[in-house]
């Protein structure tokens, strides 16, 4: 991934971009090939005969140190040749950056370019003269610029050349409204030396120094990259449809921000020394549930929109084949109590760690705890977005619990005001509630909801919410029936459909999830089995891309990742299991 903070490209292994909206993350693609053939959009940037790129001892990608600057290396039989990649912190347009060099030898290139926008849907009208080309279609318009001469014909934009040692040669591709003129140009070597030095600057603030100070600045590296920058707003993966199961129809928009992510998310940033974009994920936070918190809702537009509507793009085929396309997400129109915990939670944490809180959000708290009292006790749709109707989702029981005792811990630790007694009384009846129903006496564990015969990945979490300590034998027996029931090679699925059947409502299952994997190797240390967290920890890592990025599923029989990518709730979990593992949680 390379991006701009606000939006994000995918480079593949042979140098093809296949994967990019503009002008922002939720945007139209403007290269799709991700989700179909190279007719949906693509620029390969490569040696024109192909080749071996790498050598056995060493890698043929990497970032340039902590940066999102993306450096390949190409090893062909005439010589070889590396290609930069970047996108420069945004200026008055989206602008992406590509600089072939010469190594040793001399090597053929060839730069194919095919602009497709609106997911693929539209051929743009193309001008090219000499080493400038402009494409335009309908409200979008692209200006490129080479140091080579270019060529367009009905399907691509195209430029051949030879690279000897020592030569370079830039390209740069930029995004405009179509009927605004050509922005300023970007020089490629000087956007080059910008962009590496906004990332050595970003980076030297981390606060971390551990074990596994690498992987987790990689992970920081790439959460922020995930930010929207004009509002703060985290997004949940910069892609859409990648499939949960090859063929299968598990396929969704995650190009949006998910309230529940924001307490995991403030957890990393804050422990790492990054207050500034604490404090605009929380702002962002404070201005999307603003408003009737009847009305809340489990995900927003990286600007905060709440209108998210759900629709499939038929032209299409899906990444390998996996139907239907999606863009939008349905899911933002379902009730999941949980939320108003996690955003209560992730308010409270701000506070504890000197974000400053204003009146109108404590209001904006005090209105949440109303609605919550008088609709904690109904059926949701759970925290993974259950398909298949409401059921009373033990997760989300606990989380209203931990909404209301962050209230009254805010009451009694700061200058706030509230019915303190009520809201004491009703964090008791929450509790007692999910213990008596939610808690299956015979097999020793917490449910997956009231009544379930399955259990949850999400009940890992009750403890690091402070629901029942780590210590407690409910606890215990639910982190031993998760590894029992939902273990596949020693990963950790999120539930079983098959436990109960209908729960999600959807045909076919799923590889195994991340971030589940990431919260059993936090129970395991917390539980005194810290050889084994570190294991699990280190098979986690292990799972990563060749320059550090995870998904949000994992295959373990082909070895593939699944899901959208790169996901945030899995570099966080990276990032938040470190800490832990260290005592720094």
């Amino acid at each position: 991934m390379i991006g701009d903070l606000q939006t994000a490209a995918l480079v593949g292994r042979d140098g093809s971009i296949d994967w990019l909206c503009l002008p922002h993350f939720d945007s139209g693609a403007c290269f799709a090939a991700l989700l179909h053939d190279e007719s949906a959009g693509s620029w390969r940037l490569a040696p024109a005969g192909g080749g071996d790129r790498t050598e056995p001892e060493r890698p043929s990608r990497r970032y340039l140190e902590d940066s999102l600057v993306l450096e390949t290396t190409w090893r062909t039989e005439q010589g070889t040749v590396r290609v930069v990649d970047l996108m420069p912190p945004r200026g008055q347009a989206a602008d992406i950056v590509r600089i072939a060099e010469g190594i040793e030898g001399r090597v053929t290139m060839e730069s194919a370019m095919r602009l497709r926008f609106d997911y693929g849907s539209f051929r743009p009208w193309v001008r090219a003269d000499g080493h400038d080309a402009l494409a335009v279609a309908g409200p979008d318009s692209a200006w490129f610029h080479a140091d080579v001469d270019v060529e367009a014909d009905e399907d691509r934009l195209l430029a051949r050349f030879a690279l000897g040692a020592g030569d370079r040669v830039g390209f740069v591709l930029t995004h405009q409204a179509s009927h605004l003129g050509r922005p300023d140009p970007v020089d490629p070597d000087r956007a080059l030396a910008r962009t590496k030095e906004f990332w050595r600057e970003w980076i030297d603030r981390c606060q971390y120094d551990g074990r596994w100070a690498p992987a987790v600045r990689r992970a920081l590296v790439t959460l922020k990259a995930l930010t929207f920058a004009p509002t703060g707003g985290v997004l949940a993966a910069a892609t859409t449809s990648l499939p949960e199961e090859i063929g299968g129809v598990r396929n969704w928009d995650y190009r949006f921000c998910w309230l529940r992510d924001a307490t995991h998310t403030l957890q990393a940033l804050l422990g790492t020394g990054y207050v500034e974009e604490a404090t605009a994920w929380r702002e962002w936070l404070v201005r999307a549930v603003a408003g009737d918190p009847a009305e809340l809702q489990l995900m927003y537009g990286v600007d905060g929109r709440r209108r998210l509507p759900e629709m499939t793009l038929p032209w299409l085929d899906g990444f390998a084949g996996s139907q239907p396309v999606r863009i939008g997400n349905a899911a933002a129109e379902q009730l999941q109590l949980d939320v108003w915990g996690e955003v209560l939670d992730g308010l409270h944490l701000a506070r504890q760690s000197g974000i400053e809180v204003s009146g109108p959000a404590w209001d904006i708290q005090r209105a949440l705890l109303d609605w919550l009292e008088g609709n904690w006790q109904q059926p949701d749709h759970g925290l993974w977005e259950m398909r298949g109707g409401r059921r009373d989702f033990v997760h989300s029981k606990a989380m209203a619990w931990a909404g209301v005792d962050r209230a009254v811990r805010a009451v009694e630790a700061y200058p706030l005001d509230g019915p303190v007694d009520r809201w004491r009384e009703l964090r008791e009846r929450i509790h007692r509630e999910v213990c008596e129903r939610g808690y299956d006496a015979e097999r020793g564990t917490f449910t997956q909801f009231y009544g379930s015969t399955g259990v949850d990945a999400a009940l890992l979490l009750l403890p690091q919410a402070g629901f029942l300590p780590w210590s407690d034998p409910r606890v215990r027996g639910t982190v031993a029936a998760i590894e029992r029931e939902l273990s596949v090679d020693g990963l950790t699925r999120r539930y079983n459909p098959d436990a109960d059947a209908g729960t999600d409502g959807l045909p076919g299952g799923e590889g195994v999830f991340v971030a589940c994997s990431f919260w059993l190797a936090d129970a395991l240390a917390a539980t005194g089995r810290a050889p084994e967290a570190e294991k699990l920890f280190a098979r986690l890592l292990d799972l990563r891309n060749d320059v550090g990025l995870l998904s949000e599923e994992y295959d373990v029989a082909s070895g593939h990742h699944l899901g959208n990518t790169p996901q945030a709730y899995s570099m966080v979990g990276l990032v938040n299991t470190a800490r832990a593992l260290e005592g720094r949680v």
